[in-house]
């Protein structure tokens, strides 16, 4: 602020004395000497005087008086300079006086060595990239700065690199937070003892200083806080602080100066005499008045009371346990408090004003009053951290209050401060606009300090911060309460939150949530908590207004209008409020001596239960469709027992409330349950999407452990200590299929539709065989959890590491990010999965490392169960079933549709036996019985589901069957044993056996029974038997239920027995008429297992099907091997199920044996049931389907193939017509295409020509290449950068700018070719069309609303038949297959005829079938390719001409587009034709039409006769000199300086097409001498002055041989000859070193260099002949790579002898004497070296040799990358961008989306996408790991070349794993690049608008 004291000087008025003694403004000497002076006078003894004399500078720099320039209302105060200038001033004093009248800078310095660093604390803000370290943290909030973790060692640690959300600050050094192993080796050092003590006179001056500075800034902050009516607004707060920027800068810098400084500053802030002294606004000062005034109105507004009194806060007698909470009516909150009341009720809308309100007094202990209301500020730091919370907490600010945190007195004061205004803080909090931003700045400054348990816990003992944290939650809460609306609409006196305010709905609370959460963490904290009964009662009166919120009703009649999106809200505020804080308590309640606790935890919750089930007038039924996912104190509850239970070996029945009161826990958990099967049934799809939403929420991974498992605990505690009937009839009833279980086959459900009937049941079995068979919390342990829940997931499908990370519900605490428990999780995962590394097919998607589960683990722990249990879509059940019958197929251990198999469960804890009798209970056997029988007869609305949850109950029964068996002795009592009852006892094995005669049942008047009963009644058994027989019916399921509800209630009632059933309340009743209902008698006569057998024949569909198998060997009942894991289908499960019956009771044994025995009756002739009659219709129909299928699919490959083979064969004519033509002149058949548009064949004509789908697409790649295999390495430090000056692009450039320099233009543009960079490639996938077929889909694409990837309106579609991209349509040109054949006679013609016609088809203007003058189509469309080719790419790649618009231009640029597409084929080859064959992509070139496109054009300009390079070759030209010497002409390029690869180009598009195979060798060999002679010139160079010589006279000796022609010594000694008549040689001197080359030239080497020189002619030679006449290309070794191309292109004459070792010149035929030509060639290169040797001499040696294009190599690990790159400053913009990407093609550093480099309205990266690849852009986005390629207007997500340990990529680095480079993907990513198919491998693309 000292700034702003600035305007101090000029300020007018005020009481203060002027101050002579100092200068006005003084310059900056006068600063230093009157500081010198001052320190001077202060280190004297007695320096009163000094003292004042400071005082009074000070008072007057540091003058606040003057308002805040523009904050208080703008405009200049006046009088005062401009306000900065002052404000400058004010602190250039402070600077100066802190310095002593010394340099600042060096004060500093000298202050800085005397830093005991111990602590990094570096204080980072949003957005910072830092580490964490699981192995070092001790807390779990721990991070470290990336300096800090980078320079400790963290090897083999788990650790990740993440983006600070809220800040933070870097831990390393504090050994409270990590462990000292993992400090840096700056902080390792414990350095105090070893710094010298701080001189006194160092800091003195700070001393007296900084308090004036802190109170100057803390005025400025009171004065431009003008408190109007509403809060002020953002923009005068962002104002002030803008303004008091410079000073809170430099107090930052004054922290960053180390620990001394900090220890100076702490004593200023904490310094209570000081603040006492300075702010009390007594004394005649009026601006100190003034301001003190404005203080104490800030506070007033703040709903603050500045206490008077001498009752200092956190010091009251009252002890902490006094002033516990009086519970009123029903559990409440602290009630309004103090003036906040009025200000708190502001934002509720009248509606729910006081009036519904229901408030609850506090006791008058003071204590909860000071929490809210009062705050006394007694020193800066206090007052500081009031005006920042004021102004919502600036970054700056904060930023300065954590800098100084590693001074450990400074801590503690602020910790306590911050505590002290954590209730102001909430306030504010709650009002703020901007709260995102301001919760993450409390977080930022809470963890620094909570996460210290030292510290928690001396604030907890000394500041209550345990109360103030609950008291300051519950109120927050309070202020968004609503009247429940569960049960009881009208009387309930429950509140809940509501979840539609701001408060929940933007999570404002989680700031302190997450504190309190932190804070629990520490165990001395968290024991505190659990011993206050007091603060106990209140958290559960906190937990409660969660309890029953959301409450979701179903609508019955229309859609719901509005779907309310407030669930996740709810689902979060019950995680995080209540769900969090029970897992931090629950982590401290691990071992006996923490009993204590867990009893008051569930007395409480108890307490609290009971309040609300009271609240809410609860009796026993609960309100019919509603249901609210939110029972936090069940939870709560449920996760303490299992806990005490598990790990405290508390007995359970000590902590179980009485049977009542268990009946009404049940209710709810039980309620969701059932309501969760009607979502799935879709009974509450008018209540929209939500409702799903909410039961997939549930269920879901982060979910499931504070939610589900709670809930069905809790369940299974119930059901193990209530009556199994009454437990069992509420689950039916609950689940509404209570009317489905009977026995009838037609039945009336009031209160369900038929539609659902089927799925409820399905659901309520599900349900019992979850709740039966689940152990999650009955005696698994952490091991076996985490191993369950793996295979669950792994089950479903296979999964990636992270995706596992996140779906296993993490055990006890979430998201405390370290997993606890004696279990590793990679342990178990490699325990029960293989890995199964990425595949890559090179056009297939980008995998990841996935696991899979091991074929054991299918084999013995495959558990649908679990699968059930954690699926969140209902496919994922159904895709684990899919998965393990494939397993069990292919393993051969079970060939049918197998069920899900029959698993054996780990055994029960004691406390839980009880479960068990839920499956001996007659209510249940009767159930299992009726639906037996049911499914036996084919009842309606029954699955095969169903009867597999059957089966699984009652093997569950078997298993589990009491010990003490004396079911054998029971005799059969009589009759009246069993007068209500169908089965004798409750006894699954013993029950199994009874025989069941006959029921009465309920049926509709219509009922086919009623029918056939009139029999019955009459037979001879008569009704006397029918009343022995015991005649139930199954409607007793509810009466059932209500009677054993009353027996429970009326325990001591002696009535008990006769209690009245309760009659089915009215509301279930169907509001439609009932059919009438009557009784009708049922004859069974049967018994479940009698129902098993029959139900056996019944799935086999054979008679007697089952043979008990101990009949054969007695040893299966002695020693049953049952497996703990079974396989199979229904019909195992039966003979599994019979077998365990019968070995567990003789009796059963031999019933079953009788059974068998009756031979059943034959069977109807109705063989087969409507079930299966329905599936067998099904396998049928499907059969036929498939069959259809394939035959349709055949059909189409075989079209496919026929096709494809007729398309391509314009390409290889070979395949049809045999070689040898001695036999009769063939056929002559024209080529015949099929359309693919309308399906038709026939040849190309010149009125409805056929084209070639194609893409045109501008390429650099060959510009990329370089003359080293190696890549270049990505830069990854500052000295390492890239030049492209080595790439083919440039040294091209700058060859054909330094021919332009010299030569005339039109003839240089002949001398070389373009198309390096920006070239035009053609490619095709091959399938023709007709072109008007193509125009017309191409508008029907145009008129096709549905969005493309591509742009119709630039000409791109996808071909018809393959769906590849394409951009354009080549003409096929119409001629006949066989011509070629005919032109390829061997000619007998000498090679000077041949040279004659060449000449003169040249000149031979247009010979082409076609005049292009007369317009038909096939013209019009090759013009208009001819424009598309132009148009793809950009002007500059196409115009060198110095003269704009030349025609030379086209020219170069036609014949440069099919050098391109040849150099390319060749890079696809891997730059040689080493391999031979047809070319890989030889069925799909398009070279053959695309030449004739080429050469049509090419014809249309004439080379004049004059300047034909033709006669240069073949001709010996006089006067040459005397044309040189015309010096105002510039010369035409010497023919030696010609790129002998353009000439051939050039020769043969200007001849007619098709062209004679003759022709082309011929060119061929005339351009081979000239090369030759060009590579004789580059080696005579390149040699020494001594070599020439040497050279020189060897050649000379041989020149009269007979073959002198031939032979490169001679030539060469010739060349040498001629060229040093010119001053080629001459200036050796200077070019000495670079010139020549080390080796000693052998005649060897010299035969390799020619060769090399030559081949890459040969190659594009033998490509071109290979294209244009169809003939193979050989294979061959890399040595004879030479002679097998020159021998095919016929330059080696056919007498050659192999033994000789090969010499290139034997190839060589003169077409003129060699030495003439020679001469004449030599002499144009002569006149040029004479004026310009050095360039002559760089003209000759060309490049050739060029390596295949790479991208960038990448260093291995991505962090290098990564650390270099993402604090790297733009070269553009000079800043930091938001998201840096590196181009992997050349290394440029670029901005994406970035504004600051917009050229043009083009981003950086669209732009270097042009300028680099001519419109592709490969790019590396640096925070994000992934690649992103830009393709013209288009561009995609390529995936990441970066995957960790576990083979996953990691986009945006959202887990920060260390990554590491996958050199296949590289591979792959480079290969599209060189071959160009990004557009066709990757799918998604789309437009990038240039914003990228």
């Amino acid at each position: 602020m000292a700034a702003a004291a600035a305007a101090a000087a000029a300020a007018v008025g005020g009481s203060q004395p002027p101050q002579p003694e100092v200068p006005e403004q003084g310059p900056a000497l006068d600063k230093a000497a009157t500081a010198a002076h001052l320190k001077a006078a202060l280190s004297r003894p007695d320096n009163r005087a000094g003292a004042e004399e400071l005082q009074a500078l000070l008072e007057r720099v540091l003058n606040a008086e003057r308002p805040l320039a523009g904050a208080a209302g703008g405009g200049e105060a006046a009088g005062g300079g401009s306000p900065g200038a002052a404000e400058e001033d004010a602190l250039e004093w402070c600077k100066c006086l802190l310095a002593g009248g010394g340099g600042y800078e060096e004060f500093c310095a000298a202050v800085r060595a005397y830093d005991p660093a111990a602590l990094c604390g570096l204080v980072w803000t949003a957005n910072f990239v830092a580490y964490r370290c699981r192995t070092c943290g001790i807390s779990p909030c721990m991070s470290l700065c990336a300096e800090c973790f980078h320079q400790g060692d963290h090897t083999g640690h788990d650790f990740n690199m993440f983006r600070s959300q809220a800040g933070g600050a870097c831990d390393c050094g504090d050994s409270n937070v990590m462990r000292e192993s993992g400090f840096c080796r700056r902080h390792q050092i414990k350095s105090s003892s070893n710094i010298p003590c701080v001189p006194k006179d160092l800091l003195m001056m700070s001393e007296f200083v900084l308090p004036r500075f802190i109170f100057c800034l803390i005025q400025y902050l009171r004065e431009g806080y003008n408190e109007p009516a509403d809060t002020p607004s953002e923009k005068d707060l962002n104002k002030v602080l803008q303004l008091l920027e410079p000073q809170i800068s430099f107090l930052e810098d004054l922290t960053k100066m180390g620990g001394a400084m900090r220890s100076v500053l702490t004593q200023v802030l904490t310094n209570q005499q000081n603040y006492k002294d300075l702010t009390s606004g007594l004394g005649e000062n009026a601006c100190a008045k003034k301001s003190h005034e404005k203080y104490l109105i800030a506070l007033k507004s703040s709903g603050l009371t500045y206490p008077e009194d001498k009752l200092v806060y956190g010091m009251q007698e009252s002890a902490a346990g006094t002033s516990t909470l009086v519970v009123q009516g029903f559990a409440g909150a602290p009630g309004a408090l103090g003036q906040a009341e009025s200000s708190d009720e502001e934002d509720q809308d009248g509606s729910q004003g006081l009036g519904k309100r229901k408030r609850v007094k506090l006791s008058s202990g003071t204590k909860d009053q000071s929490i809210m209301d009062v705050l006394k500020h007694k020193s800066f730091l206090e007052e500081l951290l009031f005006w920042t919370i004021k102004y919502e907490f600036p970054q700056k600010m904060v930023t300065f209050l954590l800098n100084m945190l590693p001074d450990q007195e400074y801590k503690v004061a602020f910790t306590k401060t911050f505590v002290q205004h954590y209730a102001f803080i909430m306030k504010t909090l709650k009002k703020s606009h901007e709260s995102d931003t301001m919760s993450n700045r409390i977080v930022h400054i809470s963890v620094q300090l909570f996460s210290n348990e030292e510290l928690a816990r001396q604030v907890t003992e000394e500041c209550q911060l345990l109360d103030i944290m609950v008291t300051v939650l519950l109120y927050m809460m309070e202020s968004c309460l609503i009247k429940s609306e569960l049960q009881d609409e009208e009387n309930s006196l429950h509140v809940v939150v509501n979840c539609g305010e701001a408060l929940l709905k933007n999570n404002t609370y989680w700031p302190l949530v997450s504190d309190f959460i932190n804070i629990l963490s520490h165990q001395s904290v968290a024991k505190r908590f659990l011993e206050d009964h007091g603060l106990l009662v209140t958290w559960m009166n906190f937990v409660s207004f969660f309890q029953g919120m959301n409450l979701n009703k179903r609508e019955l009649n229309e859609h719901v209008e509005f779907e309310s999106q407030t669930y996740y809200a709810a689902f979060a505020a019950e995680l995080e409020a209540c769900a969090q804080p029970m897992w931090g308590l629950l982590s401290h309640c691990k071992v006996r001596e923490t009993q204590e606790y867990t009893r008051n935890v569930v007395r409480y919750c108890l307490e609290a239960l009971q309040d609300w089930f009271d609240a809410i007038n609860f009796v026993d039924e609960p309100a019919p469709n509603q249901v609210t996912f939110h029972l936090p104190l069940h939870r709560y509850y449920a996760m303490f027992l299992s806990k005490a239970v598990k790990c405290q070996e508390l007995d359970l029945d000590s902590l179980l409330p009485d049977q009542e009161m268990l009946m009404k826990l049940m209710v709810h958990p039980l309620q969701i349950q059932a309501s969760l099967a009607e979502i799935h049934s879709n009974m509450w799809v008018r209540n929209g999407l939500q409702i799903k939403g909410q039961a997939m929420t549930y269920v879901q991974s982060h979910f499931c452990n504070s939610m589900i498992d709670p809930d069905i605990y809790l369940l299974q505690v119930c059901a193990s200590r209530l009556d199994p009937d009454y437990f069992i009839s509420s689950v039916f009833e609950r689940f509404k299929v209570v009317d489905l279980l009977t026995m009838a086959s037609q039945h009336h459900n009031t209160v369900l539709d038929v539609e659902h009937e089927r799925s409820m049941l399905e659901g309520a079995l599900t349900f019992l065989v979850i709740l039966l068979s689940l152990r999650l919390h009955l005696g698994m342990s952490d091991d076996e959890i985490l191993r369950a829940e793996m295979v669950a997931q792994l089950c479903m499908n296979d999964r990636t590491h992270s995706s596992l990370l996140d779906l296993i519900p993490e055990n006890p605490n979430p998201k405390s990010g370290i997993i606890p428990g004696s279990y590793s999780f990679e342990s178990v995962l490699s325990a029960v999965a293989d890995f199964k590394a990425p595949v890559f097919e090179p056009g297939g998607s980008m995998q990841q490392g996935m696991y899979t589960p091991k074929a054991e683990v299918w084999d013995q722990e495959f558990d649908p169960v679990m699968v059930i249990l954690r699926t969140v879509y209902r496919r994922d059940v159904q895709s684990a079933m899919d998965r393990y019958t494939a397993f069990l197929k292919q393993s051969g251990k079970f060939p049918g549709n197998p069920w899900p198999p029959y698993k054996k469960r780990t055994s029960l804890h004691p406390s839980y036996k009880g479960l068990m009798r839920l499956l001996h209970c007659k209510t249940l056997h009767i159930v299992l019985f009726t639906l037996l029988y049911k499914i036996l007869m084919d009842h309606q609305n029954l699955s095969e589901h169903v009867l597999c949850m059957v089966l699984y109950l009652i093997e569950l029964g078997l298993e589990n069957s009491a010990e003490d068996d004396s079911e054998e002795e029971v005799s059969m009592g009589g009759p009246e044993r069993c007068h209500d009852s169908w089965f004798p006892g409750s006894h699954l094995v013993s029950n199994m056996r009874h025989c069941i005669n006959y029921v009465r049942v309920r049926v509709p008047e219509t009922a086919p029974e009623l029918k056939r009963d009139s029999a019955a009644g009459t037979s001879a058994d008569g009704l006397g038997a029918l009343q022995n027989s015991g005649t139930a019916q199954v409607f007793s399921l509810v009466a059932e239920r209500r009677k054993k509800f009353q027996e429970i209630i009326n325990r001591n009632n002696s009535e008990a027995n006769q209690a009245v059933r309760p009659k089915i309340p009215s509301k279930w009743s169907a509001p439609g008429s009932a059919p009438q209902l009557t009784t009708a008698i049922l004859e069974i006569k049967e018994s479940i297992l009698s129902l098993l057998i029959k139900l056996h024949h019944k799935l086999s569909g054979k008679q007697n099907s089952y043979y008990p198998p101990w009949l054969d060997d007695i040893e299966v009942l002695i020693q049953p091997e049952i497996p703990k894991y079974s396989h199979g289908d229904g019909i195992t499960a039966v003979e599994r199920i019979l077998l365990k019956a019968a070995v567990q009771s003789r009796m059963n044994q031999r019933i079953i044996e009788e059974i068998c025995r009756k031979v059943t009756p034959p069977v109807p002739p109705r063989k087969v049931t409507a079930a299966e009659k329905k599936t067998l219709d099904k396998e049928e129909r499907r059969q036929k389907a498939r069959e259809r299928q394939q035959k349709l699919l055949a059909e189409f490959a075989s079209r496919q193939k026929s096709f494809m083979e007729t398309a391509m064969d314009v390409d290889s004519p070979e395949n049809d017509i045999p070689m040898e033509i001695t036999t009769a002149e063939p056929q002559v058949s024209e080529a015949v295409y099929d359309c693919v548009i309308c399906g038709q064949s026939g040849p190309s004509s010149e009125d409805r020509p056929t084209g070639l789908v194609v893409l045109l697409q501008a390429s650099s790649v060959l510009g990329q290449c370089r003359d080293n295999a190696e890549p270049k390495k990505l830069p990854i430090t500052e000295e390492e950068q890239i030049y492209p000056w080595d790439t083919c692009a440039a040294v091209h450039d700058v060859r054909l700018s330094l021919l332009q320099r010299y030569f005339k233009d039109s003839s240089c543009l002949l001398a070389v070719s373009i198309g390096w960079e920006g070239g035009v490639y053609v490619q095709t996938c091959g399938h023709t069309l007709h072109i008007d077929c193509h125009k017309s889909y191409m508008e029907s694409l145009r008129n096709d609303q549905v969005l493309q990837g591509f742009s119709v309106d630039k000409g791109e579609f996808t071909c018809p038949l393959c769906r590849q991209f394409a951009n354009s349509v080549l003409p096929c040109y119409p001629g006949s297959n066989v011509e070629n054949n005919l032109w390829q006679r061997p000619s007998n013609k000498s090679t000077q005829d041949l040279i004659k016609e060449v000449e003169e088809l040249q000149g031979r203007p247009g010979a082409f079938p076609v005049s292009i003058s007369s317009e038909t189509n096939l013209s019009k469309e090759m013009e208009s390719v001819m424009k598309d080719i132009k148009n793809t790419t950009q002007k500059k790649y196409r115009d060198y001409s110095k003269t704009p618009g030349s025609p030379d231009n086209d020219f170069l640029f036609m014949y440069s587009v099919a050098r391109t597409n040849l150099e390319l084929e060749l890079i696809h080859r891997g730059g040689s034709l080493c391999s031979g064959g047809a070319s890989t992509a030889g069925k799909r070139s398009c070279l053959n039409q695309l030449f004739h496109i080429l050469a049509l054009h090419m014809r249309l300009y004439t080379i004049d006769s004059e300047y034909n390079p033709w006669k240069k070759l073949t001709q010996l030209v006089e006067d040459m000199n005397s044309q040189l010497g015309n010096e105002e002409q510039q010369p035409e390029v010497p023919i030696l300086y010609h790129d002998v690869t353009s000439l051939l180009l050039i020769q043969i598009l200007m001849m007619p097409q098709p062209l004679r195979k003759e022709h082309f060798t011929c060119i061929v060999k005339v351009l081979f001498t000239l090369l030759y002679t060009q590579a004789l010139a580059a080696l005579s160079v390149k040699g020494s002055e001594e070599d020439r010589s040497a050279w020189k006279q060897t050649g000379a000796l041989r020149k009269n041989t007979c073959d002198a022609e031939k032979s490169y010594e001679v030539l060469l000694s010739f060349v040498i000859t001629e060229l040093s008549k010119g001053k080629l040689y001459c200036e050796e001197g200077t070019q000495e070193c670079t010139m020549v080359s080390p080796i000693a030239w052998s005649p060897e080497s010299m035969e390799k260099y020619v060769q090399a020189f030559c081949l890459p002619f040969l190659r594009i030679s033998s490509l071109l002949q290979h294209h244009l006449f169809g003939e193979d290309l050989p294979s061959c070794q890399e040595e004879e790579e030479f002679s097998v191309l020159a021998s095919c292109l016929g330059l080696l004459p056919t007498f050659y002898q192999t033994d000789h070792p090969f010499i290139s010149a034997s190839c060589l035929d003169w077409p003129v004497a060699a030495f003439d030509i020679i001469t004449q060639w030599c002499s144009e290169i002569r006149s040029f070296t004479e004026r310009h040797a050095e360039q002559g001499k760089a003209l000759l040696i060309q490049e050739s040799r060029w390596k295949l294009p790479h991208l960038l190599q990448l260093p291995e690990n991505y962090n290098t990358i990564f650390q270099y790159y993402h604090r790297k400053t733009c070269s553009v913009c000079t800043k930091v961008p938001k998201d840096p990407a590196v181009c992997l093609v050349c290394g440029t550093f670029v901005c994406l989306k970035g504004l600051c480099c917009l050229q043009q309205s083009y981003c950086e990266c669209v732009l270097h996408s042009q300028n680099c690849g001519a419109g592709t852009g490969i790019f590396l986005l640096i925070n994000a790991s992934v690649i992103i390629i830009i393709r013209g207007h288009r561009f995609c997500l390529w995936g990441s070349v970066y995957l960790d340990a576990h083979g996953e990529e990691d986009r945006d680095l959202r887990r920060g794993k260390p990554l590491y480079i996958c050199e296949e993907r590289y591979r792959v990513l480079e290969q599209q690049w060189i071959s160009h198919t990004f557009d066709h491998i990757n799918k998604r693309w789309g437009p990038h608008y240039n914003g990228l």
